[in-house]
């Protein structure tokens, strides 16, 4: 495999025990080690370093200088086994950084499918991130954070651990994240990020019609905009989740929260 010139850079070492797809292409000066599994039509561009146990699906692109699969930056991690897992047709640009999973978490750390991690982006360990997703330059995700699908994450945004960000939400620039945020929401820059209405634009651009984003806007005014306390916002929430699938969305994902709301 790794006499292969035209796939595989003669500088780049791969360990023996690693399985690469037979058409997997690895740049100069990258590292694969053991127990590392790297799907079809992958690309792992230069000065990478990939360590195990990691499994990558295929069409993946790794630009160069990544981090991919070194140990949990936790104190208590003690060398035990625990696990990466990476699905398809992810971007991950220069120096990002995913670290594996802890067994005081889940375990892994996992990645859905059609993600684009940009520069310094880092990922730490037992971080659950959906699909579809853009984490800009200089995002960083704490542990054991859980992030929905079609997230943006714009530059410089942080998420304290064991955070939930909902689905189709946009962090703004610079914005510090110390609770859950609710699915379709838009939260800007303070001294700690506060929402600041619905991710409306996106949702269009996703092929959600005005009759879906008004009654996501509804829901957003109660929970938010209306003054109530949770407890009664969370009643008016049920009712107008009779007639919406996304607003159930929404209070299926406060009530399943153990860390409080961002408000």
């Amino acid at each position: 495999m790794a006499g292969d010139s035209d796939r595989i850079h003669p500088s780049a070492f791969i360990d023996p025990a690693a399985r690469l797809a037979p058409d997997v292409r690895v740049g100069a000066f990258t590292l694969i080690g053991a127990d590392v599994e790297i799907g079809e039509g992958c690309v792992i561009g230069p000065h990478c370093s990939i360590t195990g146990p990691t499994r990558i699906g295929r069409d993946n692109h790794f630009i160069g200088h990544a981090a991919i699969g070194g140990d949990p930056q936790d104190k208590k991690y003690q060398g035990e086994r625990t696990e990466l897992v990476i699905g398809d047709r992810n971007i991950v640009r220069e120096f990002v950084t995913i670290s594996r999973g802890t067994v005081t978490g889940s375990g892994v750390t996992r990645i859905g499918n059609d993600n684009w991690l940009l520069a310094y982006t880092h990922v730490a360990h037992d971080c659950l991130i959906g699909s579809h997703c853009v984490f800009s330059n200089n995002s960083t995700l704490a542990g054991h954070v859980e992030v929905g699908d079609w997230v943006i994450t714009s530059g410089f945004a942080g998420v304290h651990q064991f955070c939930r960000i909902g689905a189709h939400a946009f962090l703004g620039m610079g914005v510090l994240i110390s609770g859950d945020v609710p699915p379709y929401t838009m939260v800007a820059t303070e001294a700690q990020g506060r929402p600041r209405g619905i991710n409306s634009e996106g949702l269009k651009r996703r092929g959600f019609d005005a009759a879906r984003i008004s009654a996501i806007k509804r829901a957003y005014r109660t929970l938010y905009v209306a003054g109530l306390p949770l407890a009664e916002a969370r009643l008016q929430l049920e009712e107008q989740a009779r007639d919406s699938a996304d607003v159930r969305a929404l209070l299926d994902f406060i009530e399943s929260g153990e860390r409080p709301l961002l408000r």
